[in-house]
């Protein structure tokens, strides 16, 4: 099934609503990045004194519907959803609109946080921009656009080349309003957003500096040993520039990677824009940001901010098997949804950096991969980072190396995404890493091959298909499968770390297993 970007049929269904939305709304797409400025942004809004109340909507959701709308970080609950979801539905259905699946999510998520009122809205781009279903959203509503970083990603509906892309997702960009151009891999991005903010009548400003500095006990607290071999990292202080303060603001950095610098960057360039463009001042005065936003309540949601599925550090206990008479187990996983070759190169440089700082000695890392079909962009391009971790860090240790391969389930309602087959990604890591022969000891990459493929669930004619999937029980078994051979792995006396990568559809299937054990505040408690 293809995807129809268009705003003809959403734009009906706002026309429909019983009320009109009118929430001020922060606007942010970009291919890499977006999700993350979004939870600055959200975490920060509602740290403020008094604290604002918050609505998000991010996509794709990781779980379930839920958790791709969040009232102060928190998921919706189903008394939430279920009235909303059935109105949006019945307005599509009598009125034949013949909306997809994500425009009327898109619709759920307004009218959820219309009817609760919300302080502010903080809407992430599904993707392009353009002609995304959260473009919809009144110019009068949009208080701040932003543009993370642009790369190549969903070519044959955006184009084919960074230029054309970046027109996508800057046509965000309302008259009269701020636009936060985040940093960029591609210098020609700047350029093509300029030229598109300026002709609607958009003020283009750039991203705030964040700049990591020393841990001071007397400003930071007391700061956490360092364990021995590899460990979730400790939080890192940094510095943020902002123009709406005198002197920078201190805060702590709890999610990982150098790249976090330039998305916490476009996040406070974001606040720094509530504070000071005379737009927001005339549209919500009332919501007095000037005296509720501070540099200490800045730092406090800096500190605060939690997005689970990228760089995330999360522990699980797997019960005893007695069929093969393993022991009850205890992992760490590094789960990130890394899809695309630029978010891979950013995990890659994340793991080179974070583990020639943790030891000298032997290490086991295992990769637990999966990946969404979506050319042009091939396995070969989005593995190639990872796979070249080993060769980096050889320089300063000795890798063991090793890789399972699975299909991911099947996201609900969303049939033109697909799993790439595990013999696929075993042939791109072949090309990559290529065999040894058969006389070495010791062969370059340990292989498990998961299951071909997932089979469909199938949904029962008549009942609610939306009621179906959230009360369906979970398939997780493939990922334990994974996690308990990666374990296997492991020798005595070496360090080790499972990453678990390729696409957030994995994540998500991870997740669920530690829902299936009892273990679920580590998705939204843990970085």
């Amino acid at each position: 099934m293809s995807i129809d970007l268009s705003l003809d049929r959403i734009r009906k269904l706002l026309a429909h609503f019983p009320v009109p939305y009118t929430r001020p709304t922060i606007h942010v797409a970009g291919t890499n990045g977006k999700g993350s400025v979004c939870a600055y942004v959200s975490s920060i809004l509602a740290a403020a004194d008094p604290s604002l109340v918050v609505g998000r909507f991010n996509s794709p959701h990781l779980l379930n519907w839920l958790d791709g709308i969040s009232i102060q970080n928190k998921p919706i609950s189903q008394e939430t959803f279920w009235p909303t979801r059935n109105e949006i539905h019945a307005i599509d259905t009598e009125h034949g609109i013949g909306a997809s699946n994500f425009e009327q999510y898109t619709c759920m998520a307004l009218l959820i946080f219309e009817r609760m009122h919300v302080d502010v809205v903080v809407l992430e781009v599904g993707m392009g921009g353009r002609l995304d279903a959260t473009n919809v959203v009144p110019d009068a509503c949009i208080l701040v656009s932003a543009l993370t970083s642009v790369d190549l990603d969903h070519q044959a509906l955006l184009g084919n080349t960074v230029e054309l892309i970046t027109r996508e997702k800057a046509a965000i960009a309302r008259k009269g309003k701020p636009f936060i151009l985040g940093p960029q891999v591609h210098r020609q991005v700047e350029d093509v957003a300029r030229e598109i903010v300026e002709a609607v009548g958009g003020e283009l400003l750039p991203a705030c500096s964040v700049v990591p500095v020393e841990w001071d006990e007397n400003l930071d607290g007391p700061q956490r040993p360092a364990g021995a071999g590899v460990g979730v990292p400790l939080l890192q202080a940094v510095q943020i520039s902002m123009p709406s303060f005198s002197e920078p603001v201190r805060a702590l950095l709890p999610l990982h990677g150098e790249h976090q610098y330039g998305n916490l960057g476009t996040a406070a360039g974001i606040i720094s824009a509530l504070l000071t463009h005379p737009s927001v001042q005339l549209h919500v005065p009332e919501l007095k940001l000037r005296e509720r936003l501070t540099p200490v309540t800045i730092s406090r949601g800096v500190r605060a901010t939690r997005w689970p599925g990228r760089l995330s550090y999360h522990n699980i206990t797997l019960p005893a098997d007695p069929s093969t008479d393993q022991a009850e187990l205890r992992l760490t996983v590094l789960a990130d949804g890394a899809h695309n070759p630029a978010s891979a190169a950013a995990l890659a440089a994340y793991l080179t950096s974070m583990l020639e700082k943790t030891g000298k000695g032997p290490l086991t890392l295992t990769y637990i991969l999966g990946l969404s079909h979506s050319p042009p962009k091939t396995p070969v391009q989005t593995l190639g980072p990872l796979l070249d971790v080993q060769s980096h860090l050889s320089k300063t240790r000795e890798v063991r190396l090793g890789a399972a391969l699975l299909a991911f389930t099947q996201p609900a309602r969303m049939p033109w995404i697909s799993a790439v087959p595990p013999a696929t990604i075993r042939a791109a890591i072949d090309t990559l890493v290529p065999p040894t022969p058969e006389a070495e000891a010791k062969p370059a990459i340990n292989i498990y091959e998961d299951e071909a493929e997932v089979p469909e669930e199938q949904l029962q004619p008549g009942v609610d298909p939306d009621k179906q999937v959230l009360e369906r029980p979970p398939r997780t078994e493939h990922v334990e499968r994974a996690l308990r051979w990666a374990a296997s792995r492991r020798r005595e006396g070496e360090d080790s770390l499972v990453v678990l990568a390729g696409s957030l559809y994995l994540v998500a299937d991870f997740y669920r297993l530690l829902q299936k054990y009892g273990q679920a505040d580590e998705i939204w408690g843990a970085n």
